[in-house]
């Protein structure tokens, strides 16, 4: 059942990614004739199913997190390089997007490297229509997720920057440090063999049960209010970057299974019920 369900996603996936690459090439720069915001989409597929041969064959997912975040890297970097007429805005925004990939990148790599292993891909790694789709829905996440951004590069519409792009830029700047501090603060908690087998509620983890996840969200929301001034037409699919990062991780592989896998360890204990009773689940608290 689950293989079959995997031969509908494929296509599905597919087909998203063709219409998303469609909308946004919309008024955007080309080279050859061909859309540069497509080719962008194109490379982001491409490499993740280069990358899955060899992690097939190894079965290993070590490397699938840090192979997201040099896509990230390449299309922006395809986007920009292959604009003609890129200007400050365009700049900004590949800049943002680039600081966000590498500093994520090397945060998980790291993070898989310590752990050995990422138990989500346990049953899905030998089946080779699953596994495929894990790097076919990658390839998508950073299609959806860095729309926005590859829209505001690629656009023949410039602006020069304003009011939007400050604002969108403390955007981003908050919800980035939100979430550097937060995966900071639980590396430390969790590199403390005083802490083994606990639960981190200190830090901003007192104040939301996944702030990390809440300043991701917000930094794609930044990215978003500095394209606003250049979205034209089919242009305006840019506005499911930020609600497609929010479905995930609220809905799909974000809250859903941490929550899960918290109860199934801490569900019962006092402390535990306690903390999720005074803790919101996402948007932080101000008050204590």
């Amino acid at each position: 059942m689950q293989d079959r369900n995997a031969f509908i996603t494929f296509p599905v996936s597919l087909l998203v990614g063709a219409l998303v690459a469609l909308a946004g090439s919309q008024g955007g720069a080309t080279l050859g004739g061909v859309p540069v915001f497509a080719l962008a989409v194109a490379l982001a597929f491409l490499m993740q199913w280069l990358a899955f041969i060899p992690a097939y064959l190894l079965q290993t997912e070590k490397f699938y997190d840090l192979t997201g975040s040099l896509t990230y890297l390449a299309v922006t970097l395809i986007a920009l390089f292959f604009s003609a007429g890129a200007d400050a805005r365009a700049i900004l925004l590949a800049t943002l997007v680039i600081v966000w990939a590498l500093r994520l990148g090397t945060f998980l790599f790291r993070r898989i490297r310590k752990a050995g292993k990422d138990d989500r891909f346990d049953e899905i790694k030998p089946s080779f229509i699953r596994f495929l789709n894990a790097w076919t829905i990658q390839a998508l996440w950073v299609t959806l997720t860095a729309s926005a951004a590859l829209i505001g590069i690629t656009t023949t519409a410039r602006k020069g920057l304003d009011l939007l792009a400050l604002a969108g830029f403390l955007v981003w700047l908050a919800g980035f440090a939100i979430e550097v501090i937060a995966d900071a603060q639980k590396s430390c908690f969790n590199a403390d063999p005083a802490n083994k087998g606990r639960f981190i509620q200190t830090g901003l983890w007192s104040r939301s049960r996944h702030p990390n996840y809440f300043g991701e969200m917000v930094l794609w929301i930044g990215v978003l209010i500095i394209t606003l001034p250049v979205l034209r037409g089919w242009g305006w699919v840019a506005l499911i970057s930020p609600l497609f990062v929010a479905f995930l991780l609220t809905r799909v592989s974000g809250v859903p299974l941490l929550e899960k896998k918290a109860d199934a360890r801490w569900g019962g204990q006092e402390e535990y019920e306690a903390y999720k009773k005074r803790t919101p689940v996402l948007i932080p608290r101000l008050r204590r």
